[in-house]
């Protein structure tokens, strides 16, 4: 697309140049041409980002998509892209139980045996991990153990503990 517009608006500059137009009146055309050309390329994008994907093009975007509410509160989340997120997101709209576990997590039953790929790994505060497959674990402190990253929230310590020190709370996941 780039190229025909380049290649017209040659084509269109030769023509005046070969009819005797000012150097002026030439730039005057360039720059129309120049304007319409970033017009068109920027409405051919702009169609493009609207085409709906199809079931070949699987993006991570889906995964992306769900929403998390801590309580009432709408939490901004990085999600994985793995098969476990596939598969709790497949589960939406679910409200799990958490209760307080360790003094730095909070822990409940998602109700179904989730695929997942645990590794060691050391925990910060939003993480949220899977735990025996069917455990849901959102963090407002650090522990090292063996899980399945499912994503971070994406705010700071105190505001996780705010969030999740106080007691037991529900999530829910749409």
């Amino acid at each position: 697309m780039r190229r025909i517009c380049f290649i017209a608006a040659i084509t269109v500059l030769s023509v005046i140049l070969l009819a005797g137009c000012t150097a002026q009146q030439a730039a005057s055309s360039e720059e129309e041409i120049s304007a319409a050309t970033t017009e068109k390329t920027a409405t051919a994008q702009k169609e493009d980002e609207e085409e709906p994907q199809t079931a070949d093009d699987k993006s991570t975007e889906g995964e992306k998509t769900m929403r998390l509410l801590i309580g009432e509160t709408e939490v901004p989340v990085t999600w994985e892209d793995n098969d476990s997120v596939e598969a709790l997101q497949d589960l939406c709209p679910r409200t799990i139980e958490l209760s307080m576990y360790g003094g730095f997590e909070q822990v409940g039953s998602i109700g179904e045996t989730l695929p997942s790929a645990d590794q060691q790994t050391t925990t910060q505060a939003g993480d949220i991990v899977l735990y025996s497959s069917n455990q849901i674990v959102v963090f407002y402190g650090s522990n090292s153990w063996a899980y399945t990253r499912l994503g971070h929230i994406d705010l700071t310590q105190k505001d996780m503990e705010a969030l999740l020190a106080d007691g037991d709370v529900s999530i829910t996941l749409e």
